[in-house]
């Protein structure tokens, strides 16, 4: 949830980035984040050499119209 309200705060961050707010591992912001690649809440854009992270909220927007 911490990961998705850090790209909701400020979207388009790159793995240091988000890191720097998290009390967690890189290793387990990466687990975190492929987790939530492969549930399609999260995209990634690489753009140059770094890999920014972008919320996708279709999903979350699709459960609440319910």
């Amino acid at each position: 949830r911490k990961l998705l309200d850090q790209l909701y705060t400020h979207n388009g961050q790159t793995l240091s980035q988000l890191c720097e707010h998290l009390d967690m591992t890189r290793q387990a912001v990466t687990k975190h984040l492929t987790v939530l690649e492969t549930a399609n809440l999260v995209v990634t854009v690489w753009h140059g050499r770094e890999k920014l992270h972008y919320l996708n909220p279709v999903p979350i927007q699709e459960i609440y119209d319910r």
